[in-house]
């Protein structure tokens, strides 16, 4: 698929990219890349390697948190509490879409309707190669991990349980 003929919410996070300054390149394919499993399986990476955005409500702030985990991890929230400094709880797809302009199984770790505070699993960085969404559940692009604090202005920390 060409450049010029990426969907709207591709194309968004294609001009993000461009605005930040980031050479990356969105790709849609034509299987689902909505879970980390299919994402991997669609690029043939292993599914440590996928940069899955998930969207957390801060319970205080009503702001949404974003954490960027490798694919093979869950986030422990309790850890994720104690860095945002206050309760979480989980974003319903409805908040997730208000918030970030994208919905669940696309939501790319740039490009939002409004700055989101950002965590960074820093697992992640054990990688040369990783694999983000990009606005659809089939849309994604290729990154060096060392990137992402500069993409998201966001910090790297330990997300997952441990």
């Amino acid at each position: 698929m060409t450049e010029s003929s990426l969907s709207p919410s591709a194309r968004r996070v294609q001009d993000a990219l461009a605005a930040r300054g980031f050479s990356f390149k969105v790709a849609e394919l034509p299987g689902s890349t909505r879970t980390a499993k299919e994402a991997a399986e669609a690029v043939g990476c292993d599914v440590a390697q996928i940069a899955k955005s998930l969207i957390f409500k801060g319970k205080t702030s009503g702001d949404p948190l974003l954490v960027i985990a490798s694919g093979a991890n869950r986030v422990d929230e309790k850890r994720l509490r104690d860095l945002a400094g206050e309760p979480i709880g989980k974003a319903d797809a409805d908040f997730v879409r208000d918030r970030t302009g994208f919905a669940i199984g696309g939501i790319p770790p740039l490009g939002h309707a409004e700055p989101i505070r950002a965590w960074i699993d820093e697992d992640l960085l054990r990688h040369t190669v990783i694999w983000a969404a990009a606005g659809t559940p089939n849309s994604l692009f290729e990154l060096d991990p060392s990137e992402l604090p500069k993409m998201t202005d966001g910090e790297v920390a330990q997300v997952r349980p441990g």
